[in-house]
């Protein structure tokens, strides 16, 4: 690990975190490019920058949260069902943040299910409640195999559960607050021990690194999915698919695990 690894690392974590492309897979693509050790270190590291990513959704959705408090509830509830089964689950979640293959898959098959829900589904006009969010808490919980993205199961349960594209996504962006921070304290807690005081600057680049491009891509999303569907990350997920693919076998570094 270096610093400008780092800094690379967490910008790409903050523009893909809150896009429904996984910011884990596009962080296990790129760090296995870069030829960053797939250590213990790196896996919680690329954990632990998410709280940058946290960081931004706060600021720019402080004044919604305080004018209604009643959004703290829902994604409280929310975060139920991932908290249980992330908890039970975490010997295997963690193992598969070591597997590009399954990453890759889950973000090919993520891609042509976009394409198949933004054909078929009709948008509805409801509103969110207390059994609403929770679902869409169980949707999230689809997040936890890398490639899948939180962001497009979250969407995916908000506009299932009838809201609209607009409040779906923005739910989405609220659940990841609990969802994300119970996360990365519990992966620090369990993991504490491979921070050396290097480490933790790196972390310092990259959690900065993640804020400020969270910050804007947080804004560019909202518009984006306003004026369009998610049809054309669908794309962008199978092509990325694609081209990684014959890249890693060009460069005679076909990817292991």
């Amino acid at each position: 690990m270096t610093f400008i690894f780092s800094l690379i690392l967490g910008v790409v974590e903050g523009f893909t975190e809150f896009l429904p492309i996984s910011s884990t897979a596009h962080l296990m693509i790129v760090s296995r490019f870069l030829a960053i050790p797939a250590t213990d270190y790196l896996k919680t590291f690329e954990v632990a920058i998410q709280l940058g990513a946290i960081s931004a959704v706060m600021v720019v959705f402080f004044k919604k949260i305080i004018s209604d408090l009643s959004l703290v509830k829902y994604m409280v509830i929310g975060f139920i069902p991932t908290g249980l089964i992330g908890f039970a689950a975490y010997p295997l979640v963690r193992s598969w943040l070591g597997s590009v293959w399954v990453a890759l898959g889950a973000l090919f098959l993520g891609g042509v299910f976009i394409l198949l829900f933004e054909k078929l589904f009709k948008e509805k006009n409801g509103g969110l409640d207390y059994k609403k969010a929770f679902l869409i808490g169980c949707f999230q919980c689809a997040s936890f195999v890398p490639g899948v993205s939180r962001a497009l199961a979250t969407i995916v349960g908000g506009m299932v559960m009838g809201l609209p594209r607009r409040s779906a996504v923005e739910f989405s962006f609220l659940l990841a607050i609990p969802t994300m921070m119970a996360a990365t304290a519990f992966d620090l807690y369990k993991n504490f021990s491979v921070f050396t005081p290097e480490y933790w600057r790196f972390f310092a680049v990259g959690f900065f690194a993640a804020f400020i491009s969270a910050f804007i891509g947080i804004r560019f999303f909202v518009d984006l999915v306003e004026r369009k569907n998610l049809e054309v990350f669908g794309w962008y997920r199978i092509c990325l698919v694609i081209i990684v693919i014959l890249a890693s076998f060009l460069f005679s570094k076909p990817f292991t695990g």
